[in-house]
């Protein structure tokens, strides 16, 4: 299928930033930059004015966001009830919890517009705006948690959710951006995900995962097995339209955030561990996004 190609790129940009940071004189010193630039910076402009630019409706569309919303519920309810296992360590849950619930938003987006064109890139920006925020509050809480920091604080100073939410707010009170600022932010933005990706592939350890393979199972089971058969199950069940049915078992189906490995490296958080969930979860994803429209098809 076509969407099997979309997850190409991104594993080899985490490719490239592991072969560069190991192979070539851009060493590990050149990558902590990057990732406080990435971090600071260069998602927060991609959240902000991917949110602000846009046309939300989010009332004729009830339940459409309802189920999208509700997907990302259980998954972070499923994350946060990992910690209740025997023998988990806890640095290692609060730093890679969030891959069980997070999802790459540009890649959401590509992939509903081959699903369903402009219309279906409208749904999922829809959903992306509803999400994000959520996704990042979810995130930031154990992490903070785990490391001593004050959680409101945490929340206050977190760039990420100030970006969303700043961006909710705008998009919210019809505030339409100039277009020089536009133009920059968008330019701005659009680095974010490639050198956000090879700052993963530059943190990546391959042996990190064994510091927690039960646990990195379980998260990647509820984010590539437990959300997509519940959105197959959710959509079914409900009737949608066909186009909206596949745009969100795409949703669910979605690799998690390369941010979540800056997001844990900057809180204090096993970056390693969590750039080897990420890497394999963009893996896992390129055959199972693929896996989970031909079951949705199969079985409606």
């Amino acid at each position: 299928m076509s969407e099997l190609s979309l997850m190409l790129p991104d594993f080899a940009l985490i490719a490239l930033g592991y072969l560069l940071c190991r192979h070539t004189p851009l060493d590990r010193s050149v990558w902590d930059g990057a990732e406080r630039l990435v971090y600071y910076l260069l998602f927060p402009a991609l959240l902000f004015h991917s949110i602000a630019r846009n046309s939300l409706q989010p009332g004729a569309m009830a339940a459409f966001c309802a189920t999208g919303v509700a997907l990302v519920a259980v998954g972070i309810a499923a994350a946060y009830a990992v910690r209740l296992g025997p023998g988990v360590d806890g640095r290692l849950h609060a730093s890679g919890a969030q891959a069980a619930f997070r999802f790459n938003s540009y890649i959401a987006l590509a992939v509903a517009e081959r699903l369903a064109g402009v219309q279906g890139v409208a749904w999922q920006a829809l959903l992306v705006s509803l999400c994000v925020p959520l996704c990042n509050v979810a995130a930031v809480w154990p992490l903070a948690r785990q490391g001593g920091h004050g959680y409101l604080r945490e929340l206050v100073r977190n760039p990420l959710i100030l970006a969303t939410v700043s961006g909710l707010a705008v998009n919210l009170a019809g505030i339409a951006l100039p277009e020089p600022a536009s133009i920059v932010l968008s330019r701005v933005g659009a680095a974010a995900l490639p050198l956000g990706l090879m700052a993963v592939g530059a943190g990546l350890r391959f042996g990190a995962l064994r510091d927690g393979p039960g646990l990195a199972a379980a998260f990647l089971s509820i984010r590539h097995a437990l959300l997509p058969a519940l959105a197959i199950a959710l959509v079914i069940a409900q009737g949608m339209p066909a186009a909206q049915q596949a745009v969100m078992v795409a949703f669910a189906a979605m690799p998690t955030a390369s941010s979540a490995y800056v997001l844990a490296t900057r809180m204090g958080g096993h970056g390693s561990y969590v750039a080897g969930l990420v890497t394999l979860s963009t893996l896992l994803a390129m055959p199972g996004l693929p896996l989970a429209l031909a079951a949705l098809a199969w079985l409606r």
